[in-house]
Order: structure tokens, then sequence, then C-alpha cells
């Protein structure tokens, strides 16, 4: 279809302030439904870093509305991270189905914070008919600012400083701008206190930082008010739901967590598609080359899902589409598999001296130690995976050689078996300070010896915890070939993804990088610490497809 447009429209809210939005509609009138994405970033922008232009879907027979978020491009008002977004987004819901050429229904499109505009509309009330929420933080505290407790340093500074400036864009403060926009080409990692820098704090009232950096406890009620798990508890979630996620995505846990609430709370069709990504761009070489299968497909994807439930084209079946980032390939599952293997951790003591030491057995061994020394001037850095750029399937094989990384390694897999699902760590940890992290990566070493990373977790951890630790890694699909080995890589950074902890205790944003603390952890395992690695095993065989998922339909 030709495509018209974009016409710029306004919708008055009922308290006054003005909405505006873009556009896009087949040309030569006829009735069709509504595609709504809401974003903080420019209308003009509406998610190309990652999807087709506006006018793509417009073609496919769609009215498409690109709506800027309250205080945001020239939308009124002042913008204040997701505080608004489900009363907001109710209203704009109902203004969408009922503008002109409209067949009633709505359907809502887009990642991250796009993604999150849609369900906090649908826990507005919005009357919506089906939906495709993308990379989201299902609890903004757990998936998005912070990762077992520990604050998300890197991620969370650039993204702070980028909603600043664009508030201050947005409101005239051309000083703040210029200031904030200079920071965002060299983020401000080195300061005093590092998880809150100066100009987030001079311009606090630009943006979300300042609540999120000082609102460190999972449980205030801050929180609660602006994440989709809790604006949507106890309410029904019946929406037709096409979730998508990366295994490299920050947010993953998040579009899991949301797929998984849906299930329970909805009668209507859910489907989760997660690929080899990060949280952008997405494609074969994301993270590594993840081969053709890996071409993101999502535009398609969408477009069928939509098709089936805002035009009664097609079907669907619901269930899981999984890549493998080891076979390269997509597996499909009408449900998690259920299976788990544990791995005990063991070693002579030297696992960190050397990455031959040691072991992931299937039974403890005798009662052992490893000491890991964190020297806060020489943090081990951040390195693929969801944490630091590259991200994905990144080699740490030399990384694993420093001497303050503890490693244990499996014998190789002599029959082929396949991890579907979340990754935990059961881990006897102590320290000699008062506060620490933790970071654990699980690789997959190859018959030539090179270390790939599968999956990573992180942790803060309080002295005094009971023990074991339970640490969450992201959940990962892949498969297990005979020959392969698999290593536990356990160190007390990951810097700068997180910041480094000083050990006092102190709260990020007053913890000063002058009170770190050298910080010796000692892990314990085998007899009574029995230390574990805790695997989604599975033997079952499902089918490998090596061509993009290309269609939800038939």
């Amino acid at each position: 279809m030709t495509v018209e447009g974009p016409i710029t429209q306004s919708l008055r809210l009922a308290d006054g302030v003005r909405l505006d939005a873009d556009i896009y509609r087949p040309s030569g009138g006829g009735s069709y439904p509504v595609l709504l994405m809401r974003q903080p970033y420019g209308r003009r922008i509406a998610s190309t870093v990652v999807y087709a232009h506006p006018r793509w879907y417009a073609a496919q027979g769609y009215i498409v509305v690109i709506q800027d978020v309250r205080g945001t491009g020239t939308s009124e008002g002042a913008f204040r991270a997701f505080e608004t977004e489900m009363a907001d987004g109710a209203e704009t819901v109902a203004w969408a189905a009922a503008l002109p050429g409209c067949n009633g229904r709505v359907g809502m499109y887009g990642f991250s914070y796009q993604g999150m505009t849609q369900m906090l509309a649908l826990a507005g009330g919005a009357t919506l008919h089906a939906l495709c929420p993308v990379m989201i933080g299902w609890d903004v505290h757990g998936d998005w600012a912070y990762e077992g407790g520990a604050f998300r340093l890197l991620d969370s500074i650039g993204w702070g400083i980028q909603m600043a400036a664009i508030r201050a864009q947005h409101d005239g403060e051309a000083d703040a701008f210029m200031a904030l926009s200079r920071a965002a080409k060299s983020l401000p990692l080195t300061d005093d206190t590092p998880s809150f820098p100066d100009i987030l704090r001079r311009y606090r009232n630009l943006g979300h930082f300042a609540d999120w950096v000082e609102h460190d406890a999972a449980d205030a009620p801050y929180w609660h008010s602006i994440a989709p798990r809790g604006a949507l508890a106890g309410k029904r979630m019946d929406v037709p739901m096409l979730h998508i996620g990366g295994w490299y995505d920050t947010m993953l846990m998040g579009t899991l967590d949301a797929h998984a609430a849906a299930i329970v709370c909805s009668t209507s069709p859910q489907r989760l598609v997660v690929g080899p990504w990060p949280h952008l761009p997405w494609g074969r070489a994301s993270g590594g080359d993840m081969g053709p299968a890996a071409d993101s497909a999502i535009d398609e994807l969408q477009r069928a899902w939509f098709d089936v439930f805002l035009k009664d084209e097609g079907k669907i079946e619901p269930g899981l589409d999984l890549f493998d980032v080891t076979a390269k390939g997509w597996r499909h599952f009408a449900d998690w598999p259920g299976g788990t293997r544990s791995l005990f951790l063991g070693s002579t003591g030297l696992a960190v001296a050397t990455v031959l030491d040691g072991q992931l057995a299937d039974r403890p061994s005798g009662p052992a130690q490893d000491d890991i020394v964190h020297d806060p001037w020489r943090p081990v850095p951040s390195l693929g995976g969801h944490d630091a750029a590259p991200m994905g399937r990144q080699d740490r094989t030399a990384l694993d050689q420093r001497a303050d990384i503890a490693c244990y390694g499996s014998a190789p897999f002599t029959e082929a078996a396949l991890l579907v699902g979340a990754v935990d760590l059961d881990l006897f940890v102590t320290a000699d300070a008062v506060s620490f992290d933790v970071s654990a990566v699980l690789s997959e070493i190859t018959p030539e010896g090179r270390a790939v990373m599968l999956t990573q977790g992180y942790a803060r951890v309080t002295s005094g915890e009971a023990l074991p630790i339970r640490m969450s890694l992201r959940a990962i699909c892949a498969t297990i070939t005979p020959g392969t080995a698999l290593r536990l890589s356990l160190a007390g950074a990951s810097y700068p993804a997180h910041p480094v902890n000083p050990g006092t205790g102190a709260p990020p944003a007053t913890a000063r990088i002058d009170e770190a603390q050298v910080i010796t952890l000692t892990i314990a395992h085998g007899g009574g610490t029995p230390s574990r690695l805790i695997l989604p095993w599975t033997e079952a065989d499902h089918g490998l497809s090596l061509s993009p998922l290309r269609s939800l339909a038939s």
C-alpha cells in the first residue's frame, strides 16, 4: 500500500497537558487497526535503531501512531521516567481507537521504554487487542537499575545523562543541555562518588537518576509505583502478547518474568521469542558471528502477530522460540523443560592461581577453599555478555588467566545435552569486609581450549548473610556437544558494568572511591559447604532451524 504522512495530531489529556503524535496511514481511505508506539526520544526516531520505519508498518495495512510521551519531543508537561505512563497511556489508547479510519482495534509495539509503556497502559486500564513488549523491565529495580542488589553503573549513568539532557532541551535549559551533552560523550565514571557523579547531582531535578541511585532498596515504594510488576499486581492481563528478548540484553529477566506473569494472569495467547542479541542492535554479528539464523526478523514477526489479532488473518501457536547460542539456530518448545543437573565446585586451593585446578563435578569433593583477593586499583573488567561492549559471546580465555579470578572447569562431556532455562549458583562465600560483590560467568570451553561466554550473573552480598548465597545467572539456551566442557569463573568485580564495592556497606549514592578496601573473598566447597552450579539440563532432542524465524502465522 502507498502511505500518507506523517501528519501531526495532538491529544489533550484530562489534566490539560497536550501530547503530540505523528500519524502514518494507508492512502485512499478505508478502515484499519492502529499500531501505537509511545516513546521519549523524539517521535521521528520511532525506534528505527531496531525496527523498520513506521511507513513500512503503515504499508502493511495499519494506521501507525508514534507519540512523544509527556515532557519529551513537542509534547507538553514534565518528563518523569514511567511515573505518568499508566494514565497517559490509557487515555492515548482510547484516543487512538477513535481516530478517523480506525476499525476500533489498537495494538502497541516498541522496545525498552516503548515496551514499558505498553505494560503500563494495560495497567492503567487501556482496552488493547494485541501487544509486542520487547526487552522490558518487569521489576524496574532488579531488571533495569540494579542486578543482584548491585547498582548498574555504566548503563544507569549513560541513560541517566541522556534522559536529563532530553528534558533540559525540552525545557529550554540550554546550559544544562550542553553540559550533559558533553558528559554523554565521555561518561563521568571517576568522580569521588562514582555511582552519583557531580553532573547528575547538579542537575538532579532534570531526571530520574537521583531517585534510582538513592532508592537502592528493592522494596522501596518508589519501585512498586513505576514497575509493571507492581502496577499489574492482582490484575488480569488478557491481551495476546508477543514477548521478545535477547540472551545478552540487560533486561532479559524482565522479559522472561513478564511472559511468565502473563501466562498465569491471561487466557489470551502468549508467545516468547529470545534471540542471541544485546539491547541493540539485533543481528547475526551482535555478539560474535551467530550465523544467518540470527538475522533479525522482528518486523515480520510483529506484522504476523498483529495480523492475527487485529485483522483476524491466519493463526498462531503459543510457545517459546529460543535461539540456541552454540548450535546457532532456533528451537521451539511448548514450555520450559524442567530438568536440572548440579555440578559441585572443588579444588586443591589453587583455583585462583591456575585455570587447571578448579573442578566442576557431579559429586562434592573433600572440603577446601579458594581465596580471591579483590584489589580496587585493578578491578576485574567487564567483558561481553550483557555487561559491556562488545556484548554477547566474547572470548574470555585471556581474562581468566588473571590471579583474582577463581576458575572451576568440568571434564569434557561425552554426550550432547541442552541447557534451556535459568542457571543458579549456591555459593558458600564469605569476605573480610562488611559488603562485597561476586561476579559469576559460565563459559563453554571449546575442544581448542577457548573460553567463550554463555551467561553471567552478579550479586552484592552483606557479610553475615545465611549461606549458601543463591545467585541467579541469566537464562540461556545452548547445546553442549561432546568434547566441550564448562567453566565457572568467579571474581569480586565487573567494572564498569557495576561500581567497585568499597567494602564499607555504604549505599551507592554515598559510597566513595577513596574508601575502597582490598577485600579477600573465600569460596568454600566440598564437605559441609557444597558450593554448586545448578544447570537447566535436558537430554531431550528438539528440532533445530538454521533459518531466520520469519513467521508466526499460517
